[in-house]
């Protein structure tokens, strides 16, 4: 079964969340980061990029970025930024991008069930991107953004989805690139972690690299002093399968292994081929190039 774990959270405050919202830290450069959260110093870029707030042209693995981080998330969560819930909790996320909704769960899952396989994975992870993640969240003490998973629909989880939707959002707001984004708080969170004790497993959308780096993390400083049992849960975002859409995955491909026309004809000979002028494939099992 997977284990669903409420949880206290620290989130923006409210009149300031369309400030701080901001985009993954692996779907943007540094500059790209520098750009976006310039003249915001609300942003939580400064966060999860915070090499921006370092002389141009500093690394993003020199240690002065990880104290950085660190020393901005603590500004962030002892500031006016942000409020901590009194009690944990569970919620409802619902992102609506080019007219479309997505709805599921915002909360945390176990370390345990990433290492035995009840969240499963579909892609190995680098050496140097876990080490980079496992030091983001040692030095700040904190998982600073979720990872993404899927599970199989579950008609008890659904019901909870839908009764808390009909309720006052704690967020409601359509950020810079257009996506709205509205969070619920789940009345009764126990009722949603039980109805996740019938879901054997959960799927790695996105995030390979931070559940990785979530299980480091609580295996070199759960025994430290003063850390809690939270260190064993990170926190996820988790989708219905038949909620879910699958967008196009693209790649550039700098080198090929034989001259572009031997190439082609290489793959004419293990691929059904058809010329198209389509940008994204149409259906399961397609290419294109």
């Amino acid at each position: 079964m997977a284990i669903l774990h409420p949880f206290r959270a620290v989130r923006p405050a409210p009149e300031l969340a369309t400030k701080i919202a901001c985009v993954p830290y692996d779907v943007i450069s540094t500059n790209e980061a520098r750009l976006l959260a310039e003249g915001n110093p609300d942003s939580f870029l400064h966060v999860i990029r915070p090499e921006i707030d370092l002389p141009q042209g500093s690394s993003e693995y020199d240690d002065a970025v990880y104290e950085k981080g660190a020393e901005n998330l603590r500004a962030y969560v002892r500031g006016q930024h942000s409020v901590q819930e009194k009690e944990d909790s569970l919620y409802v996320y619902r992102l609506v991008m080019d007219g479309r909704p997505q709805v599921g769960i915002f909360g945390c899952v176990s370390v345990a069930d990433y290492d035995a396989d009840v969240i499963l994975k579909h892609e190995k992870t680098r050496q140097s991107k876990e080490d980079d993640r496992t030091r983001h969240i040692v030095s700040q003490r904190a998982h600073a953004e979720p990872i993404m998973l899927t599970f199989r629909d579950n008609l008890d989880v659904q019901d909870i989805i839908d009764t808390t939707v009909v309720g006052a959002a704690l967020y409601d707001f359509v950020a810079t690139d257009g996506v709205r984004h509205t969070v619920w708080r789940v009345s009764e969170p126990e009722l949603l972690v039980d109805a996740f004790t019938d879901i054997d497993r959960l799927y790695v959308a996105d995030g390979h690299h931070r559940c990785k780096a979530a299980s480091r993390t609580a295996e070199a400083v759960g025994n430290e002093v003063g850390v809690t049992e939270e260190v064993a849960f990170f926190p996820a975002v988790l989708f219905p399968m038949g909620n879910m859409k699958i967008m196009a995955y693209n790649r550039i491909i700098k080198k090929l292994p034989s001259p572009p026309d031997v190439f082609l004809t290489e793959l004419k000979g293990r691929f059904d081929t058809a010329p198209t002028d389509d940008a994204v494939p149409r259906k399961k099992g397609d290419v294109v190039i």
